[in-house]
């Protein structure tokens, strides 16, 4: 199904105008509103790897929830798993056998883990996590990467895309509060590091070693479209963590599984001390899990003194979607088929912006990628993206938008799933290439 550049969406703007009556914004997520369209595209459904919206417009869907449906949507597996969870009145605030399998699971694929907790978005793993660490070490200084992002929490809410002129110097970044309403006092625990130099990351850690509990990085930065570790910097932070006494923890919310099981960063051999999961492990369910060291994860009431509990803990429907997650990734030829759309996706994205004389660089790892229009080499910490043509970016995703390809408006990262085919990238390349041809 073919679509022309101008999308109907009569209904969707009507029903924002309902929603702005009862809801703030008309929405539940400040990056749903679509900055262009002045309005959210109200969604009906998602089948595989399309989605379609009120208005009836069908398109390809390389947003995948943020990346939170890796197996495309309503997988028959994740279906199955949630519908028998059904049967059995929707346990929660309750410990079941399928929560110990899973976590007994996820520590094969995890090397260094010894034990597991689980939790809801995001956000309040990051939280806990770091809570966790502070617990461990007695100290409370956290340390955090500019342009990565941890979820909205007070803890570590600073400096995920700071604007350049509040960022301060790019050796010596400023702490930059992401939203209003933080207590001001909470700036002084975070200390905010450039990714990828391991000059300034050893003599911070060195002069702080007495005050910081942790250091956190997602260790592919998919929040500022991609950017990889030196691998050199990866084991570097490793060592200095290691012999300093702080404890590190990769947030791989939005990297996990998504180029193979386990960890994004899996074949360096660095290891961290605590993991935080969420986002493809829940096959669309809101689920986060905490996994670290034993000696660590003891601090854990009621083994340690650092509380961590809640009623949707470990609900039963999200951990059955754990589990045939973790099924259907085991699959033979599962991780061959994403690597066949990848290699087939990105080349032909690369080949499109070169002929069409676009200057846009792709930077992509495993199923998820960034595109940076203006750039042309890779870039290596936030910094290095501040170059890219926002304008140009937004021009073609609207483009590609009205022809049936649904690139988020917001998010530096896309990404497709298993629910792709080769026709699907096909037909999104056809879509990409036209859509280049209008901004060129």
């Amino acid at each position: 199904m073919k679509q022309t550049a101008a999308l109907q969406m009569g209904k969707s703007q009507a029903l924002h105008t309902r929603a702005s009556a009862v809801l703030p914004g008309g929405v539940n997520a400040s990056a749903r509103i679509h900055p262009t369209l002045g309005h959210p595209i109200f969604m009906d459904r998602g089948e595989g790897a399309h989605v379609f919206d009120i208005d009836g417009n069908r398109y390809i869907d390389f947003w995948t929830s943020h990346g939170a449906t890796m197996l495309g949507h309503g997988h028959p597996a994740i279906v199955a798993a949630v519908e028998g969870v059904l049967t059995r009145g929707i346990l929660c605030a309750a410990e079941t056998e399928l929560q110990v399998e899973v976590a007994e699971r996820l520590i094969t694929l995890f090397p260094g883990s010894g034990l597991v907790r689980y939790s809801g978005s995001g956000t309040e793993a990051t939280w806990h996590a770091l809570r966790i660490a502070r617990a461990f070490t007695g100290k409370s200084g956290i340390a955090k990467f500019e342009g990565h992002f941890h979820g909205i929490n007070d803890t570590v809410g600073y400096s995920c895309w700071p604007p350049p002129e509040a960022a301060g110097p790019a050796d010596a970044p400023k702490v930059v509060p992401e939203s209003a309403g933080m207590p001001p006092g909470n700036s002084a625990l975070v200390t905010v590091l450039p990714f990828n130099d391991p000059e300034v990351l050893e003599n911070t850690l060195r002069a702080q070693k007495d005050t910081l509990a942790a250091v956190i990085l997602e260790p592919v930065n998919f929040d500022s479209g991609g950017i990889r570790p030196k691998v050199e910097y990866l084991k570097a932070l490793r060592a200095l963590t290691a012999e300093l006494g702080i404890v590190l923890v990769f947030d791989e919310v939005l990297s996990c599984f998504r180029a193979g099981p386990g960890s994004i960063v899996k074949d360096t051999g660095v290891y961290p001390d605590l993991t935080v999961l969420g986002k493809a492990i829940g096959g669309g369910m809101p689920l986060s899990i905490i996994l670290g060291k034993r000696e660590i994860m003891e601090q854990c009431s009621p083994v340690g003194r650092a509380v961590h509990s809640g009623t949707y803990n470990a609900h039963l429907s999200t951990i059955a979607a754990a589990k045939a997650f973790l099924d259907v990734i085991a699959q033979p030829g599962f991780y061959a088929h994403l690597d066949a759309l990848g290699r087939r996706l990105y080349a032909g994205m690369r080949e499109i912006f070169a002929r069409r004389g676009i200057k846009a660089w792709v930077q992509a790892v495993g199923c998820r990628f960034g595109i940076y229009f203006g750039l042309d080499a890779e870039p290596h910490n936030y910094r290095d993206t501040l170059g890219q043509n926002k304008q140009m970016m937004e021009r073609f995703h609207l483009a590609c938008l009205g022809r049936g390809l649904y690139l988020h408006h917001w998010s530096p990262h896309h990404g497709f799933s298993s629910a792709h085919t080769a026709a699907d990238i096909d037909e999104a390349l056809d879509i990409m290439d036209r859509a280049a041809a209008e901004i060129a």
